[in-house]
């Protein structure tokens, strides 16, 4: 049930006939995990708090810094050398304190990652290598969890849905984590500010899809240019 405050917050989302009370009830009472806090948790878990996602829970084990203030807005330089998932977890409970949130403050390893992620009904993918994106995928596949996933680079953005209800996964396109020499990151090629921005929003709707079971779209991959204002779909 909602109270009269959240009522009164959500109003405008309970408006909409596809949502109404009880999609605004299955959003409080959905358990999100974000894997990352950067520049795609960042946009994406300031909107899943703002609508009123009731548990969220946010694995990072990363430091603020002045390098990363350009496209992860929620930081500012005040929160240089911090830890993000503090930051990220004040900063949040201000924005809506009818939020449960939760932090992890570690490396997302094999051996801890069936107990963070038993918890939680959704996982999200927003981190940025590929060792973590495979243990994520594997755990996810393991569990029998749907895994939201967005990767950027430059101008560039990749979402998808894996593991819903029987669909495919990371390893059915990829079967096989690149080398880590072959695969250029932010830090070493660069991205605008703006693209994980947008990214993370599309990972914010495909999360609100599952949350509010309007997902129809599995086994595809969507690739964005944001130069081009492009999107393509990939079935796999």
């Amino acid at each position: 049930m909602l109270s009269r405050e959240e009522f009164n917050r959500y109003n405008k989302q309970v408006m909409l006939e596809d949502v109404g009370l009880l999609g605004q009830t299955m959003l409080k009472e959905a358990k999100v995990l974000v894997i990352g806090a950067g520049g795609l948790g960042a946009p994406l878990l300031q909107y899943l708090t703002s609508m009123g996602v009731g548990t969220i829970g946010i694995v990072d084990f990363d430091v603020v810094e002045i390098s990363n203030l350009h496209r992860q807005i929620l930081f500012t330089p005040d929160d240089a050398g911090m830890h993000k998932v503090e930051v990220t977890r004040e900063k949040l409970g201000k924005q809506n304190p009818y939020v449960f949130i939760k932090t992890y403050p570690a490396v997302l390893s094999e051996e801890n990652a069936e107990h963070i992620f038993a918890d939680y009904d959704i996982i999200v993918d927003g981190c940025d290598n590929f060792l973590t994106r495979y243990i994520v995928n594997d755990t996810c596949v393991k569990m029998d969890k749907p895994l939201v996933y967005g990767s950027i680079l430059g101008y560039q953005g990749q979402v998808a849905v894996f593991n819903y209800k029987n669909s495919k996964h990371l390893r059915d396109l990829f079967p096989e984590p690149p080398n880590a020499e072959d695969v250029p990151n932010c830090s070493e090629n660069g991205v605008m500010g703006h693209v994980p921005g947008i990214v993370g929003l599309y990972m914010c709707n495909l999360v609100t899809q599952l949350i509010l079971e309007h997902f129809d779209q599995p086994n595809t991959l969507f690739l964005m240019s944001l130069k081009t204002l492009g999107i393509r779909k990939i079935l796999f």
